[in-house]
């Protein structure tokens, strides 16, 4: 039997047993795994360089091997990921309604786990510590299948969490990690229906257009980020210029970050200048139509298909618009249903966006940065979900649970 198979039916035993231990014993693996991140911190730093290394020597640009670098201070957030988790409400056996019929049958609605959770992801190891955090808090069971650049330092990440969860009761085999990077075991998970009650993608659009083409089992699509911000004709001048920097350089590696500015024919004259500026000075690269050219200097021609892509680099794409009503349609026609900003002083114009563009997190004077598990007051999530059934957004723990309905009777029958 393969190893994807092997693993997968453990966890699918496993995850019996899980969602029978309590709240407590559950948190108190959660613990003991923030505490294992811990104290193995040098070990997790010593696989993490040889991924480094391998990633450098191939000649993996900036954006990713800061996804995929670990130090001390990382490994500390991901320990307190797990404590943020911890802290939180457990949803498992929430009442979520209740009601009794006529005929005197009490019928709820309670919040169970999904059974076993797959993932497949690329090179982010810190995912590895969200997802096992996020379904052990569930009571869930997880089978991770990482990328080959990460696979040390996920082996050696798995290896700590699932020691420390067995000490605290854990079932053996309820956090499981497939060894194997080949294609093949990615495609032998994406078949295993009736043992993987669900695949979740998480990493680029090529990835998750062939998990979503190809799987056999349900899956919680997860979206590349093609982000914009649009800057209306009224606004804070100094806000556009922060927000725009912020959500474009603060990690330019990252699905959240802003790929397009749009700007406002009213503003572009005005603004333009300081926002490319301030966007050269952090190094960005940046790609216009032909009048952000005419208004700006340092902007290169953009190509029809540069609209479309998500850069995950220190490239940006402006387009000037007639206003707000252009700038949504652009959105829509382009956007990935992500994440969209609009910089704006009219309550109109921002009631409008929020309603018709089509994103899972729409912001108003904000940054796209912002869609994040932990900083939404999740604990941590699991992937930004742009699909538009079940989750939608930051996946946090009630997005991993699903409906039992359980009814009592005093001997009705139909």
């Amino acid at each position: 039997m393969s190893e994807v198979r092997t693993k997968a039916l453990l966890a699918k035993s496993a995850s019996r047993s899980l969602a029978d231990l309590s709240s407590v014993e559950r948190d108190r693996a959660l613990e003991l795994m923030a505490d294992a991140l811990i104290r193995n911190a040098d070990r997790i730093m010593k696989e993490n360089r040889k991924d480094m290394v391998k990633a450098e020597e191939n000649g993996k640009p900036q954006a990713f091997l800061d996804r995929l670098m670990l130090n001390e201070t990382r490994i500390g957030d991901m320990a307190k990921g797990l404590m943020s988790i911890r802290q939180l409400s457990d949803p498992i056996g929430e009442t979520v309604a209740a009601w009794v019929r006529p005929n005197g049958l009490e019928i709820a609605q309670i919040r169970v786990p999904l059974g076993v959770v797959g993932m497949i992801y690329e090179s982010r190891p810190n995912v590895t510590a969200d997802a096992v955090g996020l379904c052990i808090k569930t009571a869930n069971a997880v089978v991770l299948r990482g990328g080959s650049d990460a696979i040390n330092s996920n082996r050696i990440i798995a290896d700590v969490l699932a020691q420390a969860s067995l000490e605290a009761g854990i079932p053996e085999g309820a956090i499981q990690l497939i060894h194997d990077t080949d294609r093949s075991s990615a495609v032998e998970l994406m078949t295993l229906s009736g043992i993987i009650d669900v695949l979740i993608p998480r990493g680029g659009g090529g990835l998750i257009r062939s998990v979503v083409e190809n799987a056999k089992v349900p899956v919680i699509e997860t979206g590349e980020g093609n982000c914009h911000v649009y800057i209306d004709d009224d606004c804070d001048p100094q806000m556009a210029i922060d927000i725009v920097v912020n959500a474009k350089t603060s990690r330019p590696g990252v699905c959240n970050a802003a790929e397009k500015l749009l700007i406002s024919r009213k503003s572009a004259p005005r603004l333009l200048p300081d926002l490319v500026r301030a966007l050269k000075e952090k190094g960005v690269e940046l790609r216009g139509c032909p009048e952000a050219m005419r208004l700006a200097n340092g902007i290169m021609p953009a190509a029809e298909d540069d609209w479309g892509r998500e850069y995950l680099s220190l490239i940006m794409a402006i387009k000037v618009v007639d206003g707000i009503n252009e700038a949504i349609e652009h959105i829509n026609r382009y956007g990935s249903g992500h994440s969209e900003a609009i910089v704006t002083s009219s309550y109109f114009n921002s009631r409008k966006f929020t309603s018709q563009v089509d994103a899972a997190a729409v912001y108003v004077n904000a940054s796209t940065r912002f869609t994040d598990g932990y900083e939404y007051g999740f604990g941590a999530e699991i992937g930004i979900s742009t699909q538009k059934f079940h989750a939608r957004g930051p996946m946090g723990l009630k997005a991993l649970t699903t409906i039992k309905y359980v009814v009592h009777g005093n001997g009705q029958t139909r």
